[in-house]
């Protein structure tokens, strides 16, 4: 009967409440073992309402909630359900909810997502969790921003084993599912016993009955030819491949078009499956291979042509990560089309047609030329070193085959000595293998000669491609070095990398200070640099991390003789087990003092000596790599002391905290002065 049907399905509910997996909450009678930080802003629960807020009424800039200990083997989706409320519109310091993941052994936690909207209702966010061996918490964080009076506040927090772009419809957020409005055709929720349309159906397919829930989209108030109605799914947030499959019903008197497609996040569609013609007035099962590789969203389209088109109904989409087809698709593995040069020249070749056009060279370390960009002491390949005595000298360097149909980013670090006109001495072409066309992409316009300059390429072709890196000298007269280090590919668009979070304790001083603090600012304190340093023969040209990017450096014409400047972490977390610092510094002038690297642990007054070095060392930037333990927190300190004269700004950029020990070995970790074999290159 209907009403046994009916109790049943509350009897499921009240079950489902009380087996609410570990680290899900609805927040209705406690906070399921969430526990809030007493260091800041308390949250409130209100359990007749079902959330737990934080508000303004407290003096504070934020309120931190962390999960009980989970742990999963399995890939796992976070959904939450929260709102952000204020009184005014547009605030230059919005208050904002963030979620973390906090990994047993890591010092940091990884931004997961964050918003700043405020609403007039709920919203959803879907985020997947990969999946892990180790121990982790979830930690949400609102911080409470400028604005008089703001809450944050938090519905309900689900995980469910499988993926975001799952979803039954069951649940009324949908699982993220959104349909984009038209005033005429749209997606509603059917099921559930709601005669709400001309040709509802039966039955859904989750549960086979009157009950259940389904999506659909109807042609009774199509007024245009080519209406269409849109349901789009939660973005992926990790990189997935394998079958998308869900169930649909099509009832169609003129043509309904049903279509998939994926849209990446600058807005390209490509299209993944579409129906025949065929009816179905059951439910069929539709199957697609499926590969989004950077963030994409999952379209599901139907278009009519009148209204008297018929309805399309949806349910029960899935997600598996082995492909439908048996196509065993080896992905392809973007680090394989990249090269630091340390080695060899990786994957990458050159034609002997041209003659030897580029060759990896190493330069020791010394104050007149600078190294690689790698560590500083490295190699790198260097264009028209030999044979420069025919003009139209050309150095052809090919990188290994790209499949087609894919979005990438090229990264690589080049550097230009001795050319009067820089422009077009450094290019870079695209190779389409089916027909020999080569297309420029890139070519050098101006830069400062002998700074690593960071140049970044977004592009995507239907066909297999090459890369090529091509240098040119357009005369005998006006031919000088062309140097490239650090060529790397990703898998999405340039742009939509910069959206993508930064990896936890990483600093490159673009933005700001990042964890790091002044111990007093001041003349004789740590400066955020862009460019060269005021002083000449000292200090860096440009920073490590892009060129034309910041870097911190004391300025010593602002110091007397052994003054120290400290820039101090915050306090970091303990961890058992071994942790890699590695960070780039440049002490370049006659005049150089120290730099040195300390740890402090909590509770303990002892700074333990971790590195350092003294005197000039080099006019390159070079890597640092430290390996340390601490498993009470701790902070870092980096102490820079000027030396004898102004010569001697010394600076540091682009630090990086790893759990687990360096994979490489510094050879000393206090050393002064520099080496006797300056100004040596190996060829």
């Amino acid at each position: 009967s209907v009403i046994g049907a009916r109790f049943v399905l509350a009897a499921l509910r009240l079950a489902g409440a009380a087996l609410l997996s570990p680290g899900s909450c609805t927040f209705e009678d406690s906070a399921c073992g969430y526990q809030w930080d007493y260091a800041h802003l308390p949250w409130t629960l209100h359990g007749e309402g079902h959330y737990i807020s934080v508000d303004t009424s407290y003096e504070g800039d934020k309120a931190v909630l962390s999960s009980p200990d989970l742990y999963s083997e399995e890939w796992n989706c976070v959904r939450l359900i929260y709102q952000i409320a204020t009184t005014s519109d547009a605030s230059p310091d919005p208050a904002r909810l963030s979620l973390y993941l906090r990994q047993e052994g890591e010092s940091f936690d990884r931004l997961l997502w964050s918003a700043k909207e405020p609403s007039d209702s709920w919203l959803i966010a879907s985020l997947d969790l990969m999946n892990s061996t180790k121990k982790y918490k979830l930690v949400l964080e609102g911080e409470m921003g400028r604005d008089k009076s703001t809450s944050i506040a938090v519905f309900e927090i689900k995980i469910t084993s499988g993926y975001c772009i799952e979803c039954d419809f069951e649940e009324n957020h949908l699982c993220g599912y959104v349909n984009r409005w038209n005033p005429n055709v749209n997606w509603f929720v059917g099921g559930g016993n709601i005669r709400n349309s001309q040709s509802i159906l039966p039955k859904d397919h989750t549960l086979n009955s009157a009950l259940g829930h389904y999506m659909y989209v109807d042609s009774v108030y199509v007024k245009h030819f080519q209406e269409v109605a849109q349901l789009i799914s939660p973005k992926t947030m990790a990189p997935i491949s394998g079958c998308l499959s869900f169930y649909y019903q099509l009832k169609q008197e003129s043509s309904i078009v049903f279509t998939v497609y994926l849209r990446d996040v600058s807005g390209f569609y490509e299209e993944i499956w579409k129906t025949d013609s065929a009816l179905n007035a059951d439910w069929a099962l539709a199957e697609v291979d499926f590969n989004a590789p950077y963030p994409m969203e999952v379209i599901f389209e139907v278009a009519f042509n009148s209204a008297r088109g018929g309805y399309v109904a949806l349910d029960d989409i899935s997600f598996s990560p082995v492909y439908c087809s048996n196509q065993t698709g080896t992905l392809f593995n973007p680090a394989n089309a990249g090269c630091n040069f340390e080695e060899d020249l990786c994957n990458f070749y050159q034609d002997h047609k041209d003659g030897p056009g580029w060759s990896r060279v190493k330069v020791k370390r010394n104050v007149y030329r600078a190294g690689d960009h790698t560590t500083g002491f490295g190699y790198y390949l260097l264009a028209n070193t030999k044979f420069t005595s025919q003009p139209g000298y050309i150095g052809r360097l090919y990188g290994p085959t790209l499949p087609g149909n894919l979005q990438f980013c090229l990264r690589f670090y080049y550097a230009l000595y001795g050319f009067f006109k820089m422009s077009g001495t450094l290019a870079v072409y695209i190779f389409e293998e089916n027909h020999v066309v080569q297309e420029k992409i890139w070519s050098v316009l101006d830069s400062p000669e002998g700074v690593w300059t960071q140049a970044e390429i977004s592009f995507k072709k239907p066909m297999p491609c090459k890369v090529v890196f091509v240098s040119w000298c357009k005369s005998f007269w006006d031919c000088g070095l062309v140097a490239l280090d650090d060529v790397s590919l990703n898998l999405g668009s340039c742009q939509a990398a910069d959206l993508l979070l930064p990896s936890p304790g990483e600093c490159t001083f673009e933005k700001d200070e990042c964890v790091f603090t002044q111990k007093k600012r001041g003349r004789g304190s740590w400066h955020r640099k862009r460019g060269p340093t005021p002083t000449s023969y000292t200090g860096p040209k440009g920073d490590h991390t892009t060129g034309v990017g910041y870097y911190m450096y004391i300025e010593a014409s602002n110091m007397v003789y052994g003054q120290r400047a400290y820039l101090v972490s915050r306090s970091l977390r303990g961890t058992s087990g071994k942790q890699c610092l590695t960070f780039f510094y440049h002490m370049y002038g006659a005049g150089t003092g120290l730099l040195s690297v300390y740890l402090k642990k909590e509770g303990d007054d002892e700074e333990i000596p971790l590195w350092r070095r003294t005197g000039e060392q080099s006019i390159s930037w070079l890597r640092g790599l430290i390996e340390y333990e601490s498993d009470t927190n701790y902070q870092i300190i980096f102490e820079a002391i000027r030396g004898v004269s102004i010569r001697s700004d010394t600076a540091i950029d682009d630090i990086l905290f790893r759990a687990g020990p360096c994979l490489e070995v510094e050879e000393i970790q206090f050393s002064s002065g520099y080496p006797d074999s300056l100004n040596e290159i190996e060829y």
